[in-house]
């Protein structure tokens, strides 16, 4: 096998965050997650094994479905407390030469203006390292405590974020022209006012008529990341997304999911080959696969059956806690993560909630390798080449021992089977990532927004206004 295999570490600035429990083993450092040493020393680790990314997950809420209560979640420390990602980026940054880093942000929760300027702002600091995962939330306590009273349907939510994004695209985009900023000193004349635009963005939920604040950053749009595997979230991923996260146990759904986001990607007129695809994963590993194994069932004594279920019904809708252990899953229509519960309730597995608990108290909703560096070498091969990823996005049991791990036994022998990478390109995080340029290709919908003025012309000739 020729491809390149990638991996993303799956963090959040929280305890434990997706092996509810283990914050209790004496080797886990994610207690820490409030001091900056914490972040610098992981980021300074994913470099020596070149990662693509460190990948900050984020959620506005909290997780209240299990039992019809927070409590559950408070005493597990349940993604709760959880910090503020985006005030990461420039220690992580000042930390590492080369690491991407990925922040999640809500289209739901902040308005599209303010946090055009929070983006362009890392990018800047970063010199453009900077990636933006698209979250439309699915948390009712996140909208409630917004004022929003709760969360819109699953489907109206990417109806809003696909106009957030014009929103950014035009004031990321089109707003400033290459060329506005002259910072000549002899005249006096820090930019060319001629060069910048306002955007005149009047729509269905967002009025936003003037100009983006900062001058264009290194990437101008950020690396963009994406997550939805819904209907609807694949349609947005497969029209927006350069990197795409999937998370499920199932090689054939995580396989039926890459063909189409690809088949979908081209209909739109992208080119398929240059999005990347991520597979949520955990991987616990050792010299031998009797440590390794050793070592998950070490792991497994910390690992918390309500913890676990405290995730599962926040991310499903789905209160696990009115069940009995021995009761199997059944599908529920709801209005949280729709994959989530169509993973776990579809294909030919039955889950009971015991079952459930045990497989989601380390790691989440992807795969669990369990090996040697050989061992795990072959079964993530075996992955790429089933499916069609690219790579994974591999989740921690024990912070930091889960990313040494895989660097000092699975990366060394992927180096060796000539899959995994020994270097990095220079540039910004989409040069890394795919070879081109800076900024987004022509063949995105971001490029149409570059000539503001034109874009404005066709809304008003639509609406009927004189020019």
């Amino acid at each position: 096998m020729s491809k390149q295999i990638r991996f993303n570490a799956f963090e959040m600035n929280c305890i434990g965050h997706q092996s509810p429990g283990l914050w209790r083993h004496p080797r886990d450092r994610s207690g820490e997650y409030k001091d900056l040493e914490y972040w610098t020393d992981l980021a300074k680790l994913l470099e020596t094994g070149f990662f693509d990314a460190i990948f900050l997950a984020d959620v506005i809420g909290y997780y209240d479905v299990y039992k019809g209560s927070l409590d559950a979640a408070l005493r597990e420390g349940v993604q709760i407390p959880v910090n503020d990602p985006l005030q990461l980026a420039n220690p992580i940054a000042q930390a590492t030469r080369h690491l991407g880093i990925g922040i999640t942000a809500s289209t739901s929760f902040e308005h599209p203006y303010t946090f055009a300027r929070r983006l362009s702002t890392a990018d800047h600091h970063t010199r453009g390292r900077i990636g933006w995962n698209i979250v439309t939330s699915y948390l009712e306590s996140g909208a409630k405590n917004v004022g929003q009273g709760g969360l819109r349907s699953h489907d109206n939510r990417y109806d809003v974020a696909a106009e957030y994004l014009e929103v950014l695209y035009k004031l990321l985009e089109g707003s400033w022209e290459d060329g506005a900023v002259l910072r000549d000193r002899e005249r006096g004349l820090f930019a060319d006012p001629a060069k910048i635009h306002e955007i005149g963005h009047k729509g269905r939920y967002f009025d936003v008529p003037g100009y983006h604040l900062c001058e264009p950053s290194p990437q101008r749009t950020p690396v963009l990341f994406q997550a939805g595997a819904s209907g609807a979230g694949k349609a947005f991923a497969a029209g927006h997304a350069e990197c795409v996260f999937i998370s499920t146990p199932l090689k054939s759904a995580t396989k039926a999911y890459v063909k189409e986001i690809r088949e979908r990607a081209a209909a739109a007129g992208r080119d398929p080959d240059k999005i990347l695809i991520y597979a949520m994963a955990t991987i616990i590993t050792d010299e031998t696969d009797a440590k390794a194994r050793a070592k998950y069932e070490e792991y497994q004594r910390y690992a918390s059956y309500d913890g676990a279920l405290v995730l599962m019904s926040g991310w499903t809708g789905i209160d696990f806690g009115s069940y009995a252990p021995t009761d199997t899953v059944k599908k529920v229509r709801t209005n949280a993560i729709v994959s989530a519960v169509e993973h776990l309730s579809g294909g030919d597995k039955v889950w009971t909630i015991e079952e459930l608990a045990k497989w989601g108290g380390i790691g989440g909703m992807g795969p669990l390798f369990v090996g040697s560096g050989e061992t795990v070498a072959d079964l993530l091969q075996d992955w790429v080449e089933d499916t069609g990823i690219d790579g994974f996005n591999l989740a921690y049991a024990l912070a930091h021992e889960t990313f040494a791990d895989v660097i000092g036994h699975v990366v060394p022998e992927l180096q060796k089977r000539g899959v995994y990478a020994t270097g990095y390109r220079e540039g910004t995080l989409r040069e890394k990532l795919f070879g081109d340029g800076p900024r987004l290709p022509d063949s995105h919908p971001a490029h149409r927004y570059r000539d503001i003025e034109r874009v404005k012309r066709e809304a008003a000739a639509q609406a009927g206004e004189p020019d």
